[in-house]
């Protein structure tokens, strides 16, 4: 049974039950808490804690799900993978165990010809909770199973939370034997590949209050209401129903191993044994390429792209797992063409939008496979070089920074640097890298920390929310009346907030907008008697709740009090002209560059917008001047701009487009500019006609990651304070040069080119004295120990003199007897210093390498490079002298 019909069957069976069926969310989830979806659960967890009324009693759904906790356990056990579907069925206060189990137990046994699964009720193996004797006895009683096949477990197998305060329970996992070829006979307590969880029940019964652990937590009391949370692994009963080893046999998986294998001329599973644990180390690259490309294919389509942090590194981590294990297979040309198609043929027939967006997300991965492939022949080179000297210098560990520096201006990942240097027998040092990478973040996030910092509790805002949501007027009103419902300080809430405080402030009702969907937050104030608040953020800790950080000027503020909440007007009108702005920039480029540049990402503040889209190469300046003229004309057309709500359904099916990554509700808002020029579901404010957005100019466009690129654009008065500024800046030129406008850039060319063709000639004189400088130092060389060794302090000369001396000297020197130069220089007062060695001075063990590190040692720095030629540096000038004497030393004791 092929695992798409596994899901059809699944949906089918529950709908018959009742159960709504609910579409899976997109990977990328509105949870601060989680990079991705990672359960079935997630979109449902604000019915779980409270926060939100259930839309419906009873509901199913099979959602996409990413773990990459375990990434480095990829291909080795049956169990992990990082892309999963869970199959779940849940229950908000309607029926509780017994119909959990039952509906289970009927799905998986009854038979393929009736629509279940057809699995040997004989073989199935249930476990419950070490305490749960209800659970037991409707396995025991209602199912009929035997007791000896009922296990119970204790709190780290069998008891479900979600890790923080709120809902938890006993839960029931099902399992089926496969047999003894897999592993020991006693059930899933003895072997957990012989017994093959596909299923769990938990039972959402209990409150807890503090959870230190996985089973280590307090429970507060009962639920006022039971809730079931199932979830069934799709990948698991797919290997079950295939009757295929593990979940990477299965028919959305294999055909990429298959794929794989041709292309590196493998035979998948020749040298491995039955189970996964058992793999050849060929069968577990082809497995991380098979997980990893499908993984991949399902991130892209959902809008994550390639980059540096976040998201953007775990899919840029995995594609270059990827690319890494097909070429430690032998495969040494570009990949992902041939794999990504094979996945994507597979995962359609579930999730159709892939082969629609397909050309999209090949341009991504492909891109990212280019950029990988040049950094790996940029950085295996320089990584080579670091082990080499590490080697060298007797050491056994690659040290941080060089790690770093490779990450940080090369984009080598750590975990490649990691399997690369363990391949020639270093450890790396990975808390000096973390350290190093831990100091980073924390500057470029200082200023976003520092202002978010309130937000970082999360229980705090659920209690608030527990007394209802904010009425959120931002798209009717600038001014409200409203009632303080809460004051937060520290993460903590209180009752007042005192003059010269900063904290969030919580109204019943609000006109601010809430930064989201790109769109930053309102500004402005919120006053009452004798009170003054500067609001310089608006956020939604938890959904449906919105909280103005503050900044208290003058009075107290204490709960309870009705206050006038007032938006800059400024502000907003320059906040809606630039969102407006970005929806017109996202129909240009589409019109100009066709369907496939859909936009991933974007950020808008008053008077300025910045749009990422689907791009695989820069675009030239005449397409940009398209770009904006089209653009423009829209705002001259003086189109109209409306926002209407609809059921997503009806939303998709005239075309409007939504945002990779954001997550949508029944009822959706969309944005419409001259009705379908420009149509996307849309959270934010907006001006009423295109006009009002005013001038609009594009002020840069450049790359942010793999076939993804980024323009930048100011509108408004913003838009022609730039260009006054442009204008500015010509004037001041064409008075420099003496020249019209229009003759600035011929003009300026010439002088560019004069300029160069003088560099040049610089350039060449240069050479020539230090040449003409090098051969009257030949005189200087004298005999040590047999060698003839040329010591010389080149003074102020930077690297490239220096070495280029070096170079000539050996050649003037000749081969007829041992050779070593070694000249040091001075570059913008940092010393360098270069040696080199003949033929025959290497064939007596004298090595420039080596001779290098004991100079660059001497002047306080390091260096390397082979055993004819290697440089160095280091920090006090004032050493060469001594650095050269150590040099000349150290030749006579390697030549005597």
């Amino acid at each position: 049974m092929e695992t798409a019909e596994i899901r059809r069957r699944w949906l089918a069976f529950f709908e018959k039950n009742g159960h709504t069926v609910v579409p899976s969310a997109p990977l990328i989830h509105d949870d601060p808490n989680l990079l991705f979806v990672n359960a079935g659960m997630v979109p449902f967890k604000p019915y779980f804690l409270g926060q939100e009324t259930p839309l419906w009693d009873r509901a199913t759904s099979v959602q996409k799900c990413v773990r990459t906790g375990d990434i480095e356990e990829v291909g080795k056990t049956s169990r992990h993978g990082t892309f999963f579907q869970m199959n779940g069925n849940f229950s908000f206060g309607d029926y509780f165990k017994e119909g959990a189990i039952t509906l289970a137990w009927e799905l998986v046994t009854t038979s393929q010809a009736e629509g279940g699964y057809g699995l040997d009720a004989d073989k199935i193996w249930p476990t419950v909770y070490e305490d749960d004797d209800e659970a037991f006895a409707i396995w025991r009683d209602t199912i009929g199973i035997p007791v000896e096949r009922i296990t119970r477990r204790g709190k780290l197998d069998n008891y479900w939370h979600m890790g923080v305060p709120g809902p938890g329970g006993p839960c029931s996992e099902i399992y089926l034997d496969r047999g003894p070829e897999y592993g020991l006979e006693g059930g899933p307590a003895v072997d957990e590949d012989r017994y093959l969880e596909f299923w769990n029940l938990v039972f959402m019964q209990e409150e807890l209050s503090a959870v230190r652990a996985k089973d280590d937590f307090d429970i507060s009391g009962p639920l006022p209401k039971r809730n079931i949370d199932t979830g069934m692994g799709l990948e698991r009963m797919a290997t079950l129903l295939q009757g295929v080893d593990n979940l990477y046999e299965i028919d959305e998986v294999y055909p990429v191993i298959a794929r794989a294998a041709e292309m590196t001329g493998k035979r998948y599973g020749e040298h491995s044994g039955q189970s996964a644990g058992s793999s050849h180390p060929d069968d577990v690259r082809l497995r991380v390429v098979a997980d990893h490309v499908r993984s991949a294919l399902m991130l892209i389509g959902d809008g994550v792209t390639p980059g540096n942090e976040g998201r953007g590194y775990v899919l840029r981590r995995m594609l270059r797992r990827s690319v890494r294990s097909m070429r430690l297979l032998g495969y040494e040309d570009p990949c992902l063409p041939e794999l990504l198609p094979v996945s994507l043929e597979r995962m359609q027939n579930s999730y159709p939008e892939l082969a629609t967006g397909f050309d999209r997300i090949a341009q991504i991965a492909y891109a990212e496979e280019d950029a990988f492939r040049r950094t790996l022949a940029a950085g295996t080179t320089i990584l080579d070089t670091a082990v080499a000297r590490t080697k060298d210098a007797g050491g056994s560990t690659l040290a941080g920074e060089q790690a770093f520096a490779l990450h940080d201006t090369y984009g080598f990942p750590i975990d490649l640097t990691l399997e690369m240097a363990a391949e020639q027998g270093l450890e790396v040092d990975r808390d000096g890298f973390t350290r190093l990478m831990r100091e980073q973040r924390e500057r470029a996030r200082a200023d976003a920390k520092g202002k978010k910092a309130g937000h970082a509790n999360t229980e705090v805002w659920r209690d608030l929310r527990a007394s209802g949501a904010t009425d959120f007027r931002a798209y009717e009103e600038l001014t409200s009346e409203a009632t303080v419902v809460g004051l937060v300080v520290d993460g903590e809430a209180v009752q007042e907030i005192a003059p010269g405080q900063q904290g969030q402030v919580v109204l019943d009702r609000t006109p601010f907008y809430a930064e989201s969907g790109g769109q930053i937050a309102d500004e402005g104030i919120i006053t009452a008697d004798g009170v003054h608040l500067k609001v310089i953020d608006v956020q939604r800790p938890v959904k449906g709740l919105i909280a103005h950080t503050v900044e208290v000027v003058t009075g107290g503020l204490q709960t309870g009090t009705s206050v006038l909440a007032q938006v800059d007007p400024e502000w907003r009108l320059s906040a809606c002209q630039a969102h407006s702005g970005t929806h017109v920039v996202h129909a240009a480029l589409r019109q100009v560059l066709g369907p496939s540049a859909l936009q991933s990402g974007s950020y808008n503040k008053p008077g300025y917008l910045r749009l990422d889209f689907a791009w695989g190469q820069a675009l030239s300046a005449a397409t940009r001047s398209e770009i904006e003229e089209v653009a423009n004309l829209a705002v001259r057309r003086d189109l109209p701009v409306s926002a209407t709500y609809m059921p997503l359904p009806k939303a998709r099916e005239i075309g409007a487009l939504a945002l990779f990554g954001e997550t949508y509700g029944e009822d959706v808002r969309v944005v419409e500019i001259g009705g379908e020029w420009s149509r996307e579901l849309c959270g934010g404010t907006h001006v009423q006609h295109s006009s009002q957005v005013g001038a609009l100019t594009l002020t840069g466009e450049s790359s942010v990651g793999s076939g993804v690129r980024r323009v930048e654009a100011f509108v408004g008065m913003e838009a022609l304070r730039f260009l006054a500024r442009e204008r500015a800046i010509v004037a001041e030129l064409s008075g420099l040069v003496g020249a019209r406008p229009d003759e600035l850039t011929d003009r300026i060319g010439a002088m560019v080119t004069r300029l160069k063709d003088a560099e040049r000639e610089l350039e060449r004189v240069r050479k020539e004295a230090v040449t003409a400088a090098a051969g009257n130092l030949t005189e200087q060389a004298r005999d040590v120990n047999g060698v003839t060794f040329l010591g010389h302090d080149a003074g102020d000369a930077g690297a490239d003199d220096v070495r280029t001396m070096v170079m000539d000297l050996r050649g003037r020197l000749g081969n007829q007897s041992p050779v070593v130069v070694a000249i040091t220089g001075a570059a913008k007062g940092r010393p360098v210093v270069v040696v080199a060695t003949n033929e025959a001075a290497r064939a007596r063990g004298i090595r420039a390498g080596e001779l290098v590190r004991v100079a660059a040692t001497t002047l306080g720095g390091g260096g390397g490079g082979k055993d004819d030629i290697a440089q160095g540096g280091g920090q006090d000038v004032a050493k060469v002298g001594e650095a050269l004497s150590a040099v000349e030393w150290r030749v006579g004791e390697l030549a005597g």
